[in-house]
């Protein structure tokens, strides 16, 4: 620096200044495609995840209105059996001619029993089959919450990668956004199974 305050450059860093300026242009611009592409995917899985979420608690959601359904059968079946229980008492300690009476009670219950009991299982089947459906939904989204994540990695470093210029940072983005589209696509197919 000279006593006026004027830094003047040799012409060497003059020409070293400009070519590593008009460099980092280009590399700039390639970081700015792949940001904006990422940005774009990044957009497409997030929305794609948030669909998943979105079947997987609805299926949760029907498994744990059929269980509540089966609980409601299961307590109604315990009920008609207490009261079958006490017309087999009633019955034993009945005099005779009121025991044909009570019998056909009996067998009015052990009958609702024999359809409250299908009813039952049929809903905790139901209930069964919707919280798998809901757990193998929730695999494909895992993987793709995973792949947001790579792509936000490589987002990131892309963007420092625009300020320091430093090209193994920007291979860094491109190998962590790869990774990201790998375990998307491997969602993708776990989706579609």
């Amino acid at each position: 620096m000279s006593e006026s305050g004027v830094h003047a450059h040799a012409p060497h860093e003059e020409a070293l200044h400009h070519a590593t300026e008009g460099h980092n242009r280009g590399l700039n611009q390639w970081v700015a495609i792949f940001t904006a592409l990422l940005a774009a995917l990044g957009a497409v899985v997030s929305y794609q995840g948030s669909h998943l979420m979105n079947e997987v608690l609805l299926h949760k959601n029907e498994a744990v209105l059929k269980k509540a359904h089966a609980t409601d059968e299961w307590n109604y079946y315990q009920a008609v059996s207490t009261k079958q229980h006490l017309m087999e008492l009633a019955r034993d300690l009945a005099p005779a001619d009121r025991q044909p009476a009570i019998a056909g009670k009996i067998a009015k219950y052990e009958h609702q029993k024999t359809e409250i009991k299908a009813r039952a299982d049929a809903l905790e089947a139901a209930s069964t089959k919707a919280d798998e459906e809901s757990d193998r939904l929730n695999r494909p989204h895992t993987g793709m919450a995973r792949s947001l994540i790579f792509l936000q990695i490589a987002i990131s470093l892309a963007s420092i990668t625009a300020l320091t210029g430093r090209k193994w940072l920007f291979g860094a983005a491109v190998l962590s956004a790869l990774v990201g589209v790998g375990l998307w696509a491997a969602a993708l197919g776990l989706a579609a199974a």
